[in-house]
């Protein structure tokens, strides 16, 4: 190899080391602003409802309107209407709109689910468009042109949101108008299902304790996760209403929020829980929409972010929080690049500068996990038992590296593609939906066999700790590649099997 390549190759190295090493210590500050708020802000919650409750009552409560968006979804549409229906609220001031874009058997189930609810009194509409165009954001948008309500409560068909979830929520709003949106916390209807939801619930617990926290409580900008959550309608229009330009509209459309000025409040201890998806390519698909969403968000909104007069700090965080889905192909590239450097036997540096960057990096590789530990933690969860988990975490991020590298250059090459829902199956499933599937497991495998080469070159060189991160990738990459193998098989079976169209 060449002098100038080399050069070329080391600089990727350090700027990839450097990035990655940004994201993993930011883990630390999350956690930091997290346990310094935790008990004023959610003591300030409890207080807050208390006092509302004791100088108001059912009269003083504003009109809402509850709007389900829902997508060939037979398994679970009757599940979220039912507890949607049972809201403790006023029914005359309680609306309830079924969002129905399905091409399937379930728009027959929710006709029947919503006209025998009438019958009962509760005020609810089954809303149909002739186009399923702007998806999810069309959707809500066409609902909004035909709500009632002065707030937007919003839930995706896989939750089950509490009974109380109006009255712990909707008195935030009455006590500050400037209060543009509020968000609670997911919880996991089938955590323990397998291996994959278990990973998946701490990866969740993550964000929803720890970096949804600490971004709110510290006036950071935060995003509103699209479901099990309220918004003002005001503050919607206000803002330019929801956009179909990106995968993630309602990270787009809360960070435009706040720019406008509104105010947003998250609420730990109001949980509403959803279902985890249980199959490889549904998670997988899951995790490539919000990849490229959140970097599609990323490109339209840092712009604006960076010329508005936001403090540094607040400018600093967004732009992490949304440029975090970088690490993949930068870690990508990193595990690409560093066995080539150790074939060339020419990354030698002093003992001094090694242990000083050994040691940031070591710091910044343990910030997810503590993280994740203190989200358990938190949750009262047999924590300590869970600590067997992380490296877990680590494969699992390792897995999904070309999955969500592959979207994160989508999005930076602009190529637009189809909002791909999450299927769920339900306790019941009535019917199997089958989520997309490609062959990017080839990539997968063959990713997770150079993690292997790049152990055996770590091991002779005596760089065990590095050595050890490859393993947990070359683990991580043929456990996803594989998993996503053995579905592809059954897919190509279940095609088979489907009746020849007339």
């Amino acid at each position: 190899m060449s002098d100038f390549m080399l050069m070329i190759v080391f600089i990727l190295y350090f700027f990839s080391v450097g990035i990655l090493t940004l994201y993993g210590l930011n883990s630390h500050v999350m956690v930091y602003l997290f346990k310094r708020q935790v008990k004023h802000c959610t003591e300030e919650d409890r207080v807050l409802l208390e006092k509302f409750y004791a100088h108001h009552d059912a009269h003083d409560l504003p009109k809402v309107t509850s709007q389900i968006p829902i997508y060939n979804e037979m398994n679970v549409a009757e599940r979220v209407i039912d507890a949607v229906t049972a809201f403790d609220y006023p029914n005359e001031k309680h609306e309830i709109q079924v969002l129905d874009d399905s091409t399937d058997e379930t728009s027959q189930v929710i006709a029947r689910k919503i006209e025998s609810l009438r019958s009962t009194g509760i005020m609810i509409t089954h809303i149909r468009r002739s186009s399923r165009e702007g998806y999810k954001a069309g959707a809500l948008t066409y609902g909004i042109e035909r709500a009632q309500g002065e707030f937007l409560a919003i839930f995706d068909a896989d939750f089950v949101p509490p009974h109380d979830f109006l009255r712990k929520t909707i008195p935030f709003f009455v006590l500050d108008p400037q209060l543009g949106f509020i968000q609670s916390r997911w919880g996991h209807l089938n955590r323990n299902e397998n291996l994959l939801t278990r990973l998946q619930s701490f990866v969740l617990d993550g964000l929803f304790v720890i970096e949804q926290s600490a971004r709110d409580w510290n006036h950071l900008f935060m995003g509103f996760n699209g479901t099990a959550g309220i918004l003002r309608k005001q503050a919607i229009l206000d803002s330019g209403n929801w956009k179909d330009d990106t995968l993630t509209e309602d990270l787009d459309l809360s960070f435009r929020m706040q720019l406008a000025g509104w105010k947003t409040r998250y609420l730990l201890d109001v949980v509403s829980p959803s279902e985890i998806p249980r199959d490889i390519h549904a998670f997988k698909n899951q995790q490539f929409r919000w990849a490229k969403g959140t970097t599609q968000t990323a490109m339209k909104l840092l712009p604006s972010i960076w010329q508005s007069g936001c403090p540094f700090f607040k400018k600093f965080q967004a732009t992490l929080q949304l440029t975090h889905h970088l690490a993949h192909p930068l870690m990508v590239l990193l595990i690409l690049i560093t066995p080539v450097l150790l074939l060339t036997e020419r990354m030698y540096f002093p003992r001094g500068i090694l242990a000083g960057v050994g040691g940031i990096l070591l710091l910044s590789f343990m910030g997810p996990s503590r993280l994740y530990w203190t989200a358990q933690k938190y949750l009262n969860t047999r924590w300590s038992k869970q600590m067997l988990s992380l490296p877990l975490l680590v494969c699992l991020s390792g897995g999904l590296a070309i999955n969500n590298s592959k979207a994160v250059f989508e999005a930076l090459l602009g190529k637009r593609s189809e909002f791909i829902r999450t299927p769920k199956q339900g306790n019941l499933a009535k019917i199997q939906y089958k989520p997309t599937t490609n062959l990017l497991f080839i990539l997968e495998i063959v990713f997770g066999l150079w993690n292997l080469l790049g152990i055996s070159l770590y091991i002779t060189h005596h760089n065990y700790f590095v050595g050890y991160i490859f393993f947990l990738y070359a683990l991580g990459s043929l456990y996803i590649g594989g998993l996503s193998f053995l579905y592809f098989r059954r897919y190509l079976r279940y095609q088979r099997h489907l009746p020849s169209p007339r």
